[in-house]
């Protein structure tokens, strides 16, 4: 789908549950890439989700694959805002049920969107608590050198449970990143693999039963 924005368009990918609940709803999870990708290598990755009954929304980054505009944290913001409410409001979506997920730099687009729009929990993959300390010495776009992002100040303040997933190895965004979000979100977990930034899960079957946890932990409950 397209979605338009004050910058132009851009693109997003919807993939719809295969195993909606009773009321014809399932649960969506909203998921933000990392930097050196574009959405359309993400569809074969997460479609097993839709087979566990999770509807997912991919949100291209603005300059970013064949969307429009020049990426900074106000466009990227304003992308994920209009295409999460694009899909909210879809009656196959359960708006009460909507999951934000965050991958590298995703993690400071989800952060945003929390900020912005509710949400039933939050996943941190391989991300920051801010990109003022290390964009620079990392190489980070520069964009990212602008705009901080500051993912600790979101989590600091977001209510609904946390999730953060870490690579203890991770040569990118340092471990230390991931455990310093996880104390700080007044409901939190943290996952720790021994992987580096780009294996982080090491195998997805296994990390996606552990996101349906996730989901379902907070559904379920009362």
């Amino acid at each position: 789908m397209w979605v338009e924005t004050s910058f132009g368009r851009v693109e997003a990918w919807f993939l719809p549950s295969r195993r909606p609940g009773p009321d014809g709803k399932s649960p969506l999870i909203v998921y933000a890439h990392g930097n050196g990708e574009v959405i359309d290598i993400w569809p074969s990755v997460l479609e097993p989700l839709a087979h566990r009954g999770l509807s997912v929304l991919l949100v291209e980054y603005p300059g970013y694959g064949r969307s429009e505009g020049k990426p900074s944290q106000k466009s990227i913001t304003e992308s994920f805002v209009a295409a999460y409410d694009r899909v909210a409001g879809r009656p196959d979506v359960d708006s009460e049920r909507i999951f934000l997920w965050g991958r590298s730099i995703g993690g400071g687009a989800v952060c945003a969107l929390a900020a912005q729009r509710p949400s039933a929990g939050l996943l941190l993959m391989s991300t920051f608590t801010s990109l003022r300390p290390f964009a620079r010495r990392y190489l980070a776009p520069s964009f990212l050198v602008r705009d901080p992002f500051d993912n600790l100040d979101v989590v600091r303040r977001y209510p609904n449970p946390v999730l953060v997933v870490h690579g203890r190895n991770d040569t990118v965004i340092p471990y230390r990143h991931g455990v310093d979000l996880a104390r700080n979100a007044p409901n939190a977990r943290l996952i720790t693999y021994d992987c580096d930034h780009n294996d982080c899960p090491p195998r997805w079957p296994p990390f996606f039963r552990i996101l349906e946890d996730f989901v379902r932990g907070k559904t379920d409950s009362p």
